[in-house]
């Protein structure tokens, strides 16, 4: 009889202890860990962490076929959800269909997927608006020159969505009554990476190009372009560079009085509104297709604001 209470007390505290909730898991496939995209990385550890998440890295280092694999590995280690920055956005149908064939939820982040508009239920894209990026970077590019010169442009990697925009946003502004006075005088794919952009324009320079500024697609490529005019003796304080991402060593840069021109784009706040939306997708909560983190145009009169960010 003391067994059978003892067995039956041992039961009934079993019962009655609470179950333990088990930790989400979500599987962040990164295409590459440049500046800006290092900020974002860490934005997302820090709400995964605020939320009781942990959270699997994985960067393909610009190689779509090792992000294939690595989101592979993610969907067999049954993640409860999966955030994905594309290393190329026409590679984004088929990780679609990957993923969701899998029952797994999935955001996209920064990049846009180019199947956007067919995006299925349970799946979100967390991003800036790159119509607005490229626009008010020129729009102040203009102003700077009173509606007159010429430029050189520095495009990011033309597979990706940002790329594209950024570069027809320019040309749109460019093509205003007040910006028809500026003229491109070539473009070049600098891929993003500070050493391209040197490259190009230090080419530009030894090939006798003259421009009056140079917009760049990213922050790190004008920094490559202003590394470029020092080492060629051609940097003076009033050469205009613009860039976009206002990350920490473009705004230090700002600060010296060389960048003229960036663009805040949220970096950290992408990062964490991509892991908000992956759990409550995880949850079966809803969540917008497209959530928004606002552009904002950054120049030494608001400097201070952005410091730190």
């Amino acid at each position: 009889m003391k067994k059978t209470l003892l067995a039956a007390a041992f039961a009934t505290a079993l019962m009655a202890t609470p179950a333990v909730a088990k930790e989400p898991v979500i599987g962040l496939a990164m295409a590459q860990l440049d500046t800006f995209l290092t900020i974002m990385k860490n934005g997302a550890l820090k709400q995964a962490k605020a939320d009781g998440a942990t959270i699997q890295i994985e960067d393909a280092q610009g190689d779509i076929s090792k992000q294939l694999d690595q989101i592979n590995n993610l969907i067999a280690k049954k993640v409860d959800a999966i955030i994905v920055n594309p290393v190329d956005a026409d590679a984004t149908p088929n990780i679609t269909k990957m993923i969701t064939a899998a029952g797994i939820p999935l955001v996209y982040v920064n990049r846009r997927p180019s199947d956007f508009d067919k995006l299925p239920a349970g799946v979100a894209f967390v991003a800036s608006d790159e119509k607005i990026s490229g626009t008010i970077q020129t729009q102040e590019v203009c102003r700077l020159l009173n509606g007159k010169g010429n430029i050189g442009v520095l495009m990011g990697d033309l597979s990706t969505d940002a790329a594209r925009t950024r570069t027809k946003d320019i040309e749109e502004v460019l093509a205003t009554k007040e910006c028809s006075g500026i003229k491109i005088l070539d473009k070049r794919e600098g891929k993003w990476q500070i050493p391209n952009a040197q490259d190009i324009v230090t080419n530009w320079i030894s090939s006798g190009m003259k421009f009056d500024a140079i917009i760049a697609n990213n922050d790190d490529m004008a920094l490559g372009a202003i590394n470029a005019l020092k080492a060629t003796n051609k940097w003076t304080k009033d050469y205009i560079v613009a860039g976009i991402d206002a990350t920490p060593t473009a705004l230090q840069s700002m600060k010296k009085g060389e960048m003229k021109v960036t663009v805040f784009q949220n970096a950290d706040g992408q990062g964490t509104g991509a892991v908000k939306a992956a759990l409550k997708l995880a949850k079966k909560e809803p969540v917008e297709r497209f959530v928004n983190i606002p552009f904002e145009l950054v120049v030494p009169s608001n400097l201070d604001k952005y410091m730190g960010k």
